[in-house]
């Protein structure tokens, strides 16, 4: 890990589990793989979600699992990729969807930067990858981690919409106070499971009729 900032809102809530034994034991994992292999994102960008969408800002939270593990590919935020390189199957079907739902014109990128600026935190469960091996920083602390950010969201904020699709994300409902914030679950968007009912979810459409119902300024899904 490169020193990554973290922005301060976060920083605040966060302050904690920097201090944690289980974060000094991940660091140390970080500088090890480090010296052997590539190791995605880079490091400025592994809190790139959190310094796009502070803490008091999240409206949406979109909990992926672990970044891309291609040349290029991640940059940290979930489902999303820097412009000019190829968008992923499952950003390809989260699209469609969208394009179904709201009448989105699928864009020619996948950069999702502008709904991160707008209150989306795109979080994935593990924040780094080996290059091309694909969970291989998963069970080093990450997890523990970003568990903690949705606690803290949970306990701290109201009125969050948590999108959770496939198994995976849905395991951590249980981090979830569903008394104050509301929970869409769906398949995950990957091409091996999308057609099982990820399309025709229609959570694009039903969270902005849940924030405006909050009196909150719905998405502009539109890239």
């Amino acid at each position: 890990m490169i020193n990554p900032t973290i922005e301060e809102s976060w920083k605040s809530v966060l302050w904690d589990q920097f201090q944690m034994p289980y974060f000094t034991d991940l660091k140390n994992f970080l500088v090890e793989e480090k010296r052997s292999h590539k190791v995605f994102p880079p490091g400025p960008m592994i809190f790139r979600a959190f310094n796009s969408t502070p803490f008091e800002k999240v409206k949406v939270v979109i909990l992926g699992q672990d970044p891309y593990h291609g040349d290029g590919q991640a940059c940290g935020l979930s489902f999303s990729v820097p412009e000019g390189v190829t968008v992923p199957k499952s950003l390809q079907n989260i699209y469609k969807e969208l394009r179904d739902d709201v009448g989105f014109i699928i864009p020619v990128n996948g950069n999702l930067q502008k709904w991160a600026d707008q209150g989306v935190l795109l979080l994935n469960a593990t924040l780094t990858v080996r290059a091309h091996t694909a969970g291989s920083h998963q069970r080093h602390g990450w997890e523990t981690f970003t568990d903690c950010v949705i606690q803290r969201l949970s306990e701290q904020r109201t009125g969050i919409v948590f999108l959770l699709w496939g198994n995976y994300a849905i395991e951590k409902q249980r981090l979830i106070d569903t008394s104050k914030h509301y929970v869409l679950k769906a398949p995950h968007p990957s091409p091996l499971s999308a057609s099982r009912g990820f399309f025709g979810c229609r959570h694009f459409s039903k969270t902005n009729e849940i924030l405006a119902s909050l009196g909150k300024f719905p998405i502009d899904w539109q890239l």
